[in-house]
């Protein structure tokens, strides 16, 4: 649901940009206590991971397609502030390298697709695994349900900015019925692909997932014929091989890029819901050429490579790197400012001197 630019006016695009500037401003804040030693090593590839399913289009109706959105994922797996900046990072890059999401449209599409995403998400997400039962399906299901909800969300909220910056007089009502309805369809999709993710996490390292920290599988034993709980006891520690996140952290990246370079080519070519929403209510005859039209991988291709299939992958391939390089750099620079101002934080050059003995 990437918006272009020439969709929806200056003003309510700029006032966009000034809502998502301050959405992300307290994202870092809050994102400083959400990257811990288990957080920020996947954090990147959590970004990673999206910008690869983003490239695959799954069939929703005739004619029609949708795709990832990724807020619910990235909230449950690496926290809801750490996510948005996970999402917002992959918008960054699709808009700059790839052409794909209006530049001046940047504000309006993290407001939609970051921040509406990743908060209706993981308050859905909280509210259920507060009631349900605390077990690792309890969290794979509501894991389903929140990002079920995210999408039509997010249609809501453009359809909103749309409403009040809408640059084609149109009926909202239309416009607000078709963009709910094709979401709706598209967040059936999006609740499978993120139920399925975060329950594999689960099935290896359940520590390693943010959203079900503190939930643990109740042993059961049998007395009398009848299933009990056992009685709690306190876990026995984990050698710290067993606790390092790089088998994981490896497989994912492997994953992301079979997905990005490969899996990519098999995506829907049909319009994705905005697409062919705007298609219908003559929205896109207001749709400007984009300011990276030009960028040597506009369209997730690669310039001068004739190929599809290789220009395709080799796109996603790029794109999968570019997005875990940045992610990373930018969530280790907030993990060393956390660690600055934690109490009893030793400034560098006193842990400089005292690891070289040097004296003055």
């Amino acid at each position: 649901m990437h918006a272009p630019d020439g969709f929806i006016d200056a003003p309510v695009s700029a006032a966009a940009g000034l809502a998502a500037a301050g959405a992300l401003a307290v994202s870092l804040r809050g994102a400083r206590r959400e990257l811990d030693e288990r957080t920020a090593p996947l954090a990147g590839l959590v970004a990673a991971f999206v910008f690869a399913v983003q490239m695959l289009n799954f069939p929703v109706a005739a004619g029609t397609s949708g795709h990832l959105m990724g807020g619910a994922l990235a909230a449950i797996l690496v926290g809801p502030f750490t996510g948005i900046l996970c999402v917002s990072v992959v918008l960054l890059m699709q808009a700059v390298l790839f052409a794909d999401g209006g530049l001046t449209a940047l504000g309006v599409n993290i407001t939609t697709m970051a921040v509406t995403t990743t908060v209706v998400a993981y308050a859905f997400f909280r509210g259920l695994v507060t009631v349900l039962p605390r077990t690792r399906r309890s969290v794979t299901a509501a894991s389903f349900v929140a990002a079920l909800a995210s999408v039509p969300a997010s249609a809501i909220v453009f359809t909103l900015l749309y409403a009040v910056g809408g640059t084609t007089d149109v009926s909202i009502g239309k416009v607000a019925g078709a963009m709910v309805g094709v979401h709706v369809l598209i967040g059936i999709g999006e609740a499978v692909i993120t139920a399925l993710t975060v329950g594999a996490v689960l099935a290896v390292r359940p520590d390693l997932v943010h959203g079900a920290r503190g939930v643990r599988q109740k042993l059961k034993l049998r007395v009398n014929g009848e299933l009990v709980d056992a009685p709690d006891e306190e876990p026995a520690p984990v050698p710290a091989a067993a606790r390092s996140p790089r088998k994981v952290w490896a497989a994912g990246l492997v994953t992301s890029l079979v997905l990005a370079g490969f899996v990519s080519f098999y995506a829907s070519a049909d319009p994705d819901g905005l697409e062919k929403v705007a298609t219908d209510h003559g929205i896109a005859e207001k749709a400007e050429e984009h300011a990276a039209a030009d960028s040597p991988l506009a369209d997730y291709g690669v310039e001068d490579v004739d190929d599809a299939r290789l220009s395709g992958g080799l796109a996603g391939v790029i794109g999968v790197g570019v997005t875990v390089v940045a992610c990373t750099g930018v969530f280790r620079a907030v993990r060393r400012r956390r660690a600055g101002e934690e109490p009893g934080a030793a400034p560098p050059s006193s842990t400089t001197s005292s690891t070289t003995g040097t004296s003055v």
